[in-house]
């Protein structure tokens, strides 16, 4: 399923649902009725990843997810709504998949970015990061949505620190390096890079940007003879 297109291992959305962090926010639901949400969040990601959110309405996202309008509007007050509830599931789905990788070596941050780059180039770059190409289409329109947004990529910057960080504590790599700098350039190096994989339908933007960064990561290893491959 494309919404779900970085996931390693399937993880049952109405897991993810009732784990992520905004849930406490929200009424404690029975088994029942956390699937169905679920459900329904399934259908307005797959959707929005397909079609945009403005190109995507209630009534498709009803449908596809085999509800009636009185259900759907009983979990979710309007479609800013659902489209926040989506943001959050794809968030939870693109930091879960990457922290299924070894962050803190060299070795373990190849094998992440060679799954990034040979999903791009199966998928022709179609849709982009399920993550980012949600802050284009809300940034500007939707302040709720993009403090969420906001929020979701210092989870996604926290995630990769810690594995840094625990390079840096291993003494993988010099103390003169920077996790959180690096964290952040590396995202930023995954987001621009799947941007661009996205309009150029090639992953070798991707490829370059990440390759990059893994070069500066590499050079700033601590260990005599490290390669990227180590």
């Amino acid at each position: 399923m494309a919404a779900g297109l970085w996931n390693v291992k399937a993880i049952p959305i109405a897991i993810v649902l009732l784990m992520s962090p905004g849930s406490s926010d929200r009424p404690r639901l029975t088994r029942k009725g956390a699937a169905t949400r679920a459900r329904i969040v399934d259908a307005a990601a797959e959707l929005i990843f397909q079609q945009g959110v403005p190109g995507t309405t209630v009534e498709e996202v009803r449908d596809a997810a085999h509800v009636s309008s009185s259900q759907l509007y009983h979990y979710f007050e309007d479609k800013p709504a659902l489209v926040r509830a989506v943001i959050e599931c794809q968030a939870d789905r693109a930091i879960g998949t990457q922290e299924q990788f070894d962050l803190s070596s060299l070795g373990g941050l190849r094998e992440w970015r060679d799954f990034v780059v040979n999903h791009a180039r199966d998928t022709g770059g179609r849709g982009g990061c399920p993550v980012g190409s949600l802050g284009s289409a809300l940034a500007e329109t939707e302040p709720e949505a993009r403090a969420m947004l906001a929020a979701s990529f210092k989870r996604w910057e926290a995630s990769i620190m810690a594995g840094l960080l625990r390079m840096h504590a291993l003494g993988r790599v010099g103390p003169e390096a920077d996790p959180r700098q690096l964290a952040l350039a590396l995202l930023a190096a995954l987001e621009g890079g799947l941007l661009l994989a996205q309009i150029q339908r090639d992953p070798e933007p991707l490829a370059a940007a990440l390759d990059a960064m893994l070069t500066l990561i590499a050079t700033l290893s601590s260990t005599t003879g490290t390669s990227l491959n180590s």
